[in-house]
């Protein structure tokens, strides 16, 4: 069985391993940074040997200029290793959320539809920042901390070894507490984490959904639930923070019975003249001196915790393997036909079955309607054929060929998509038009424009194709964005088109001017088109009729209307006649 891998391996072996000469230069600036409070600590017992008690005044100036040296040069060290180590932290984390969210986008569907946006945010944001933060923080405490504590105990030590194990008598004390707490906050960490996961999801779905809010008066109503979420995480912030602030207070307790162990036994010594007020106040202040970095390095016992609990969720996601298989041997070649089979394909989501047994084939360069009420499989059909989701038996073709055959970006490369759900991002216009592609003849782009009757609309906007379309489109009407997206199907010019009632959010010229551009559109190419409104396909080359996830029936409109079945029934409830005209 193959051992996994430590989370913080992983992340030194793919993110931080390639910064490793800016690490140990980092390093070198840490321990000159961290050596420089031993050596302050070392002065002292001149200073007050030679200088106050023996009265040597030409010692003044040196002393104190030695003691200036050494901040000064604490203060470059210091400042020349915070710049290194963001430069590296930084670096790494941007990489780290690039390749996190690269991973999160090969996933397919049914990943999304069983984690809210708010937590796969929270993995790629929140988490990788929280390591971000952490990493820093732990390698300059490790780095100048531990420098300084070796350097501070070396002077201790050659004051008085005795004096300085006396001092430490307490820390075997601090081993078995600070395990249970270390415990206590990695269990914390993780359900902090979770808890942010789901504050966010919950701001994601009210900004999302502002409008409905509004409409239906549920200010207050989500104002609570989300005090409700926040009040859990402040809660479960002070849990983890109580967590971390208990180890550096583990180590208070130790160092003041040090510091009690060592009056009691190192005073008569002083008053009996055997040691130096110069050895004294060195050994003092070293052993002072060392507290703080004590402190800190314990508290980094603490972030280490957080830290890996933030690693962890992060692995876990990136160790999620996608359902939809990409082949061993993808297929290079397009296939020289574009008509579409599906032969017995079946569905299930869980123990519901979508799909029960779907086969009709769509001949090349002709227009399948697929009609039927809410919940008959129409746009499960599109996802399976897009392989959004595989069928769990039977197969589709495309060509004569199994679309596994391909890869999953090249099968895509087939597919022009319209929906009723028109996608903007917020950006231009133009960018949302292109979607990063940069070798569109402008004559063509204005061709699209023109078709889908953007440049209807265009010339009212304040910026043209430089527009910001707003978060999700906001800035353009629905129908505005409809033909928008319109114009971008066009641009990708594929051999098959798929259409989920693009027309729905047009009024009635823009949809008969924006029908006849999308009629010129599927000549010679394949389309299936999902209609809800049977007045749009009328002319398809054939119906397929869809319910409770079988073909009832298979025709053209006239031939459906003659047979007195399902679409009838539709057409009767549309329009409250069996007449097709």
């Amino acid at each position: 069985m193959t051992r996994t891998r430590h989370p913080f391996a992983r992340l030194w072996s793919g993110y931080l391993r390639r910064h490793l000469w800016w690490i140990l230069g980092a390093a070198l600036l840490m321990a000159i940074e961290g050596s420089t409070v031993g050596l302050l600590a070392w002065m002292l017992e001149p200073m007050f040997d030679l200088v106050f008690v023996a009265g040597r005044s030409e010692m003044v100036a040196l002393v104190g200029a030695a003691i200036f040296g050494l901040f000064v040069l604490r203060g470059l060290a210091g400042v020349a290793q915070r710049i290194i180590m963001a430069r590296v932290a930084f670096t790494a984390s941007s990489r780290l959320q690039q390749d996190l969210l690269g991973h999160v986008l090969r996933l397919d569907s049914a990943y999304f539809s069983s984690n809210a946006p708010g937590t796969l945010i929270e993995r790629v944001q929140g988490d990788v920042q929280a390591i971000q933060t952490m990493w820093t923080a732990i390698i300059t405490s490790v780095g100048r901390d531990a420098i300084g504590l070796v350097s501070l105990m070396v002077v201790a030590l050659a004051v008085d070894p005795v004096w300085t194990l006396v001092a430490v008598i307490g820390a075997p004390l601090l081993v078995a507490p600070s395990l249970v707490v270390q415990r206590y906050i990695r269990r914390k960490s993780v359900a902090l984490r979770d808890i942010a996961g789901r504050r966010t999801t919950r701001l994601d779905e009210i900004f999302h959904g502002i409008t409905p809010i509004k409409l239906n008066a549920m200010e207050r109503y989500q104002q609570d639930r989300f005090r409700a979420a926040t009040e859990e995480m402040v809660r479960a912030t002070i849990r983890a923070q109580a967590g971390q602030a208990t180890v550096p207070a583990l180590v208070d307790f130790a160092v003041g019975f040090g510091f009690l162990a060592v009056l009691l036994y190192g005073g008569p010594q002083i008053i009996a003249g055997e040691k130096s007020i110069g050895e004294f106040m060195s050994f003092f202040t070293a052993m002072s001196l060392a507290f703080q970095p004590l402190r800190r390095l314990a508290g980094m016992s603490a972030l280490w915790q957080t830290m890996l609990a933030s690693l962890e969720r992060i692995y876990a996601l990136r160790d999620t393997v996608p359902t939809i298989l990409e082949p061993v041997a993808p297929a290079i070649a397009r296939p020289e036909r574009m008509d579409v089979a599906f032969e017995d394909v079946r569905l299930s989501y869980g123990d519901n079955p979508v799909l029960r047994g779907v086969s009709f084939r769509v001949p090349q360069g002709t227009t399948t309607a697929l009609v039927g009420q809410s919940g008959a499989g129409k746009s499960t059909l599109f996802n399976v054929l897009t392989r959004l989701v595989d069928p769990s038996s039977g197969r589709v073709t495309i060509g004569g060929r199994d679309i596994r055959d391909w890869s999953v970006g090249d099968l895509r490369g087939l597919f022009s998509v319209v929906s009723q759900d028109t996608l903007l991002f917020d950006e231009t216009l133009r960018e949302n038009l292109l979607v990063g592609r940069g070798d569109v003849p402008e004559e063509r782009l204005r061709a699209a424009l023109d078709a889908a009757h953007v440049t209807d609309f265009l010339l009212d906007l304040p910026d043209g194709l430089e527009t910001e379309a707003g978060p999700r489109g906001s800035n353009l009407s629905g129908g505005q964005r409809q033909r928008v997206a319109i114009a971008r199907a066009l641009l990708r010019d594929t051999p098959i088109l798929l259409l989920d009632e693009a027309t729905s959010a047009l009024d009635t010229r823009s949809e008969r001017l924006v029908q006849e551009a999308l009629s010129r559109l599927s000549r010679d190419r394949t389309t299936l088109v999902i209609a809800h409104r049977l007045s749009t396909i009328r002319g398809a080359d054939q119906i397929v009729v869809l319910d409770q996830g079988r073909v009832v029936e298979q025709g053209s409109h006239a031939e459906l209307l003659a047979a007195g079945g399902h679409y009838a029934r539709l057409h009767r409830l549309q329009f409250g006649q069996d007449d097709a005209a």
